[in-house]
């Protein structure tokens, strides 16, 4: 169920290579005519390089009817050569002609050989490219942000975090849906392909060097598989779960979740409020929405403000985080604010 735990054999054992197709690492898009500019500008930059070479050496050098060889001619002999075109047995002996050779032939042997043998090299080049980023990456990703499933939850929590300032590259999705994670792909996310309830698949995912581990899976059943799965390889992690149903709950705080979102009493309550007071539904969404309006936020507490009341503040506050627990603002422990306070309150987009 946990897959190939503990004996450091399975996707995380395999070698690089092996994982292209399994882990993706995003990279920019371009024009495939940029990309096709771009190496005809340096075959041409290697044609004229070696024909450099040919005619500062070209006292070395003579042609059929012995005299001594102009830039031209070196260029002539650059591009027989860099073709594979062979000597002599069909040789142009006027400049007209070799000109011609030049500007025409060549180009069309490039293009040539583009068609005939582009497509074999630009597999394998893709390949070995992706072998390597896999490689670089998984010696260098650290405090990221591993998201499980890519469904609606997962992009939209995955929204809310490049909203507020998290790059790309700094989150990893695991999914075990390919249309999903073309998606993410597509948004510039590191993807991995299998299911997050094994162990391998995580670590692959770098899990255990992760700072913090979004569970949005489609079953709550799955949802504790993954989060008992991920604490295992990281004590540390800040975990987030969202389920289906509230009895759930404390099987996953059992498990090591942090943070457990209980998604249809969340979706009810607003349904509910909406009813009555709609204006409250607007206000909450604007607070969820760090792209505009109203965000909460937490900030660490300033040197003036420490011995103070947190309701005294320019910012509204709505509660002092001490020693990693929240209390709210109206409490009597935190009627004074001490060194080391964080502080969750209401910032104005843009602030």
């Amino acid at each position: 169920m946990f897959g190939d735990r503990g004996n450091g054999i399975g996707l995380a054992g395999r070698p690089d290579f092996a994982l292209v197709g399994v882990l993706r690492i995003p990279e920019i898009q371009t024009s495939p005519w940029r990309s096709l500019t771009r190496r005809v500008l340096f075959a041409i930059a290697l044609l004229f390089g070696a024909a450099a070479v040919v005619y500062f050496g070209r006292a070395g050098y003579r042609d059929n009817s012995g005299d001594e060889l102009s830039f031209l001619d070196a260029l002539y002999y650059a591009t027989v050569s860099l073709s594979t075109t062979g000597y002599g047995d069909i040789a142009p002996i006027t400049p007209e002609a070799r000109l011609a050779n030049i500007v025409i032939i060549t180009p069309l042997r490039v293009l040539f050989l583009i068609v005939l043998v582009g497509t074999t090299l630009g597999v394998l080049t893709e390949r070995s490219r992706q072998a390597f980023k896999i490689q670089r990456w998984r010696h260098s990703v650290r405090n990221h942000t591993v998201v499980v499933g890519y469904g609606t939850k997962g992009r939209t929590a995955i929204d809310a975090m490049l909203g507020d300032g998290v790059a790309p590259a700094d989150i990893v999705v695991v999914d075990t849906d390919l249309v999903a994670l073309e998606a993410a792909a597509n948004a510039g996310l590191v993807t991995v392909h299998g299911s997050a309830t094994q162990s391998d698949v995580l670590r692959l995912a770098s899990a255990q060097n992760a700072s913090s581990v979004v569970v949005a899976a489609n079953r709550d059943d799955t949802a504790v598989l993954v989060t008992l799965t991920a604490r295992e390889l990281n004590k540390a992690a800040k975990i987030v779960v969202a389920i289906r149903e509230a009895e759930n709950t404390h099987l996953l705080r059992q498990s090591g979740a942090d943070s457990v979102v209980v998604s249809s009493e969340t979706a009810g309550r607003l349904l509910g409020i909406a009813t009555t007071t709609p204006t409250v539904v607007e206000m909450i969404e604007d607070l969820l929405t760090p792209e505009e309006g109203f965000a909460v936020a937490e900030r660490e507490v300033e040197p003036s403000e420490i011995g103070g009341s947190p309701r005294h503040l320019s910012d509204i506050v709505l509660g002092v985080v001490r020693a990693g627990t929240l209390v709210r603002v109206g409490e009597p422990e935190v009627d004074a604010i001490e060194a080391g306070d964080k502080l969750l309150y209401i910032r104005r987009v843009g602030k």
